[in-house]
């Protein structure tokens, strides 16, 4: 959860930074506007980069930092109480929500992919998955004991890595599929 939380905050910063520059300069050219495709310029002067009407950016600067505390902290041997990790799953499967239905408008409505948004897109689901797999084993989560039993047999087994590792997979083959040689152009 750290590093992919950190990863997020370093694209967030980079991103916000981005929006800064766009409000300023609508027609500003940045180093990951690659080709039609992948073009940060793109994706950041479309409306759904600003959805709550405000950079979305703004969003990761304010949450990674609460999500990499969470991480040191329980690193560090804290044991936050069942309803704080609950609500924190919940905040974060918002973000994952959020992150996906970004990824759906870049590469369906925009036509572009900005690389620091992927960037996001993975790590939010790694820590979503991390932040799942704590849960469920610390018991944090309110769930039947059927389905409670399943998900830590599921994440025994490390299937949870291998069905997160399938679905990235997808993503990436859902992009080349898409926009094939444009992507690397």
């Amino acid at each position: 959860m750290m590093l992919w939380s950190a990863a997020s905050l370093i694209a967030s910063f980079v991103l916000a930074s981005e929006a800064v520059t766009l409000a300023g300069e609508p027609d500003a050219v940045f180093s990951c506007d690659i080709n039609t495709v992948v073009s940060c310029g793109t994706v950041g002067s479309s409306w759904q980069a600003s959805v709550f009407g405000f950079p979305n950016a703004f969003l990761g600067l304010l949450s990674e930092p609460v999500v990499l505390t969470i991480a040191v902290a329980g690193a560090s041997g804290v044991r936050f109480p069942r309803w704080f990790m609950t609500f924190a799953q919940l905040g974060y499967t918002v973000g994952l929500g959020l992150a996906y239905w970004l990824l759906y408008q870049a590469i369906f409505d925009i036509g572009a992919v900005c690389p620091w948004c992927l960037l996001v897109t993975v790590a939010t689901t790694f820590v979503f998955v991390e932040m799942t797999r704590i849960n469920v084993l610390e018991g944090n989560l309110p769930l039947p004991q059927g389905a409670r039993r399943l998900l830590e047999d599921v994440i025994r087994h490390k299937l949870d890595l291998v069905v997160v590792t399938v679905w990235l997979l997808a993503i990436a083959l859902l992009l080349v599929t898409r926009y094939g040689d444009a992507l690397f152009a």
